[in-house]
């Protein structure tokens, strides 16, 4: 008749406790966004990779660095 004498509470007890952080940790780490690896590259990165790599030249690089800081000015829609 008593269940506290004999234990049978406790670990019911602690088996609920254990259940719920289970689980909200599962559902959490689900549900968290992943970080991604690598993060899309700007127009600006792929012009300096190509000018480091030498598919471009100098004078293309600035011709082409230029029309882009020109076209992504802020206050520019």
């Amino acid at each position: 008749m008593h269940m506290y004498n004999d234990g049978w509470f406790w670990g019911m007890h602690m088996f609920w406790w254990m259940f719920w952080i289970i689980g909200l940790v599962a559902y959490f780490s689900a549900v968290s966004p992943v970080p991604r690896k690598k993060l899309r590259e700007t127009p600006l990165q792929l012009l300096q990779k190509r000018y480091v790599g030498q598919e471009i030249s100098t004078v293309q690089y600035d011709e082409l660095k230029s029309r882009l800081e020109r076209d992504t000015a802020p206050g520019k829609s």
